[in-house]
C-alpha cells in the first residue's frame, strides 16, 4: 500500500475525488450494517442505538442483543473483512473487496442466517437523494483497501480530538459516534432545554425521524468525508439563536456556510496546521461557544476545565 507515511501518522491526506467511488459503495454497506443495528438495539433517545462506533481495526456496532443471545459485527479496515461473531462463539468473515451493494447485502444477510441471527431490515437506504434498494444496487461496486485504510485513520485523529473536546462537558453530551445515514462521526452537546420542532426534510428520511433526533437544544459537531478536498469538519446548532453566524470562531480557515446552515473547517487546513489537534480544539471550541454564549447556555454548570 502507498500513501503509509501519512497514515503511519495522525492525520492522513485523502482527496475526496480520488476515492469517491470507493466511499461511496461503502457508504451503503455500512447502512447495510447499520441497519442491522437498528433492527436490534432498543431505542435510546436522538437515535443512539443506531450509530457505529470507532475500533482499534475500523468501524463496530458494538454488542447488539438477538433474543437470548448477542452478536457484534465489524469493518476490519487492516484485514479488509467483515467480522459477524455471535456470543456462542460461532463466526463468519466476509472479504471487503470490490463487489456491489447487492452481493454484500446478500452475503451478510446469509452470514446472519448461517449463524441463527437472521435480521430482516428495511432496504432502502436513508439520508441519499438516489437511494437505490440494497438487493437492486449493482451500482455501486468499487472498494480500493488503501483508501478505505486511510479513511479509517481520517476517523482516528478526528475521534481523538472530538474525545477530548467531549471531555469537557459534564452535561448531557452524546458518544463520539459514526452515523451511517450521512457517513459522519459526531458528537453532541445539549443545554437541557426542550428545542422547537425540526422541520426535516432530509433525503428518504421521514421528517418524525429527524423530530426526535432534534427534540433538545443543542450544539453538534464532526467531521463529513465531502464537501472540500480531503474531507470537512463541522459545526452546527439547532435551534441557531440570534447572533450564531456573526460569532467570531477560529482558525482563520473556518467560516459560516448559508447554504448548509453550518461552521466549516477543511480538513486539509487542520492536516496541514502546525499543531493539527489543537486547530481542530480551536474550531471545535470557538463554535461551540457561538451556541452557549449566543443562546445563554448555563455554562458554569456544563463545563468542566481539562485539568
Amino acid at each position: 500500500m502507498t500513501g503509509f507515511r501519512d497514515s503511519a501518522g495522525d492525520w492522513p491526506s485523502l482527496r475526496v475525488a480520488d476515492w469517491a467511488d470507493t466511499r461511496d459503495t461503502l457508504h451503503m454497506w455500512m447502512q447495510v450494517v447499520g441497519k442491522v443495528r437498528l433492527a436490534l438495539a432498543p431505542m435510546v433517545n436522538h437515535w443512539w442505538q443506531v450509530p457505529l462506533y470507532l475500533s482499534a481495526r475500523g468501524l463496530t456496532t458494538s454488542l447488539m442483543p438477538h433474543g437470548r443471545r448477542s452478536l457484534d459485527i465489524e469493518f476490519d479496515f487492516c484485514e479488509h473483512v467483515l467480522h459477524i461473531r455471535s456470543s456462542s462463539g460461532d463466526a463468519r468473515r466476509i472479504r471487503l473487496a470490490p463487489k456491489p451493494v447487492a452481493e454484500f447485502y446478500r452475503e451478510t444477510m446469509a452470514a446472519l442466517r448461517e449463524l441463527e441471527l437472521p435480521v430482516s431490515i428495511w432496504t432502502r437506504p436513508r439520508e441519499v437523494e438516489y437511494a437505490i434498494p440494497f438487493e437492486e444496487d449493482t451500482e455501486h461496486s468499487s472498494y480500493d483497501p488503501e483508501y478505505a485504510h486511510l479513511f479509517w485513520q481520517q476517523l482516528l485523529g478526528a475521534h481523538r480530538v472530538l474525545a477530548e473536546f467531549r471531555s469537557r462537558f459534564v452535561g448531557k453530551v452524546s458518544p463520539v459516534h459514526f452515523f451511517w445515514g450521512a457517513m459522519d462521526l459526531a458528537v453532541t452537546r445539549f443545554s437541557g432545554r426542550t428545542a422547537p420542532k425540526h422541520p426535516g426534510g432530509a433525503p428518504n428520511c421521514a421528517d418524525w425521524v429527524m423530530v426526535e433526533g432534534y427534540s433538545h437544544e443543542l450544539s453538534s459537531c464532526g467531521f463529513w468525508p465531502g464537501g472540500s478536498g480531503e474531507g470537512t469538519f463541522y459545526s452546527y446548532a439547532y435551534p441557531e439563536p440570534a447572533g450564531y453566524v456573526q460569532h467570531p470562531v477560529r482558525p482563520a480557515d473556518a467560516s459560516y456556510s448559508p447554504e448548509v446552515g453550518e461552521f466549516l473547517l477543511p480538513y486539509e487546513a487542520v492536516r496541514t496546521a502546525a499543531d493539527p489537534d489543537a486547530t481542530l480544539l480551536e474550531f471545535l471550541q470557538t463554535t461551540y461557544e457561538a451556541a452557549a454564549d449566543n443562546g445563554a447556555w448555563d455554562r458554569r454548570q456544563l463545563e468542566v476545565a481539562p485539568a
